[in-house]
């Protein structure tokens, strides 16, 4: 009787853990790109909305912050239950995304939506990027997704109000300098990105961070090398979070293509904008390793991560000469 009950014991835990292991499986399973000038249509369709400027920005806004919270097994990132406390790469992912939601919904509210920097903010815009900077890590009340579900009621008011007749204190301003201004954050993020994956390997560095300027000053002092290498054990997580990442630029870079078209038309900008979508849309390829692999640069194993650099910094370096365009008279 006893061997009966320990084996059925270890069958039903054999059967649990298969259980939770495809559950994982379906959970973690990552986005693809989808085309966001036919989502916006959709999206007007249903909704009965005009389009207007903004209209395609702040519905993909909406949708990937929706996505983070609606997709199977909603947000892990704060999950403390299994499958999820045992997943990293898709919480992985979900950060990366959740950065660039937080970097334009700032944009938005100081930028896209004024008209001046004496200009008031927009009282949506507000709430909702506040409600964005709860911690990710949060589960207990407030939880961050509840915070990132009003954050979206939100932006859908902001929408709600774009497309109204009857207000006008709702608005979204599609200049050359307002993409300029966000296009040298998306740099940031980009070149960031570029060295957290290149440092899969390890290389040693010169410090240039006071470079170009002889009166600058910094508060503690660094080596005048450094060593730069990620952690074996946090290869993964750098490799999905900058995945994450660049699927959430890549939908945004989309819409502003379409809110920003007369801009980009006048400065014959159309074409760099596409190569950098491009560019980006590489980092979404199909991965048929089972694990991310971190071989040398020209060893005999591939290096994931070297070859995400790659398509992020050629993506930055034409992003870089876009904003150039954009900001010559």
């Amino acid at each position: 009787m006893g061997i009966s009950l320990k084996k059925g014991i270890l069958i039903g835990l054999a059967i649990l853990f298969f259980v939770l292991w495809l559950v994982s499986i379906w959970w973690g399973w990552m986005p693809s790109a989808y085309d966001v000038k036919a989502k916006t249509l959709e999206v007007a369709k249903i909704n009965n909305h005009k389009i207007v400027p903004g209209y395609a920005t702040t519905t993909t806004l909406i949708d990937i912050s929706s996505w983070l919270i609606e997709k199977p097994g909603g947000f892990l990132a704060n999950d403390i239950t299994p499958p999820a406390i045992f997943m990293d790469n898709m919480p992985a992912f979900e950060y990366g995304v959740l950065e660039q939601v937080r970097d334009l919904s700032l944009v938005m509210r100081l930028d896209f939506s004024r008209s001046q920097s004496q200009s008031t903010g927009d009282k949506d815009l507000e709430i909702a990027q506040s409600k964005l900077n709860i911690s990710h890590k949060n589960w207990a009340l407030p939880s961050a997704e509840g915070e990132y579900a009003d954050a979206i009621v939100a932006f859908k008011r902001y929408r709600q109000r774009l497309v109204s007749k009857d207000e006008t204190d709702a608005q979204f301003y599609t200049r050359a300098d307002n993409l300029s201004d966000w296009l040298r954050k998306v740099e940031k993020r980009l070149g960031s990105i570029s060295h957290r994956l290149s440092a899969s390997v390890g290389h040693e560095r010169y410090n240039i961070e006071l470079a170009g300027d002889p009166t600058a000053k910094q508060a503690t002092e660094t080596a005048d090398e450094v060593q730069d290498k990620t952690s074996w054990f946090k290869i993964d997580d750098v490799f999905y979070e900058s995945r994450g990442a660049a699927w959430a630029i890549l939908h945004f870079l989309k819409a502003a293509e379409i809110d920003f078209a007369d801009v980009l038309e006048k400065k014959n900008a159309q074409v760099s904008l596409k190569q950098i979508i491009r560019d980006l849309e590489s980092t979404q390829d199909t991965i048929w390793s089972p694990m991310i692999l971190n071989g040398s640069g020209f060893g005999l194993l591939a290096n994931h991560s070297l070859v995400m650099a790659n398509y992020v910094s050629r993506a930055n370096a034409a992003l870089i000469d876009l904003r150039a365009l954009l900001e010559q008279g």
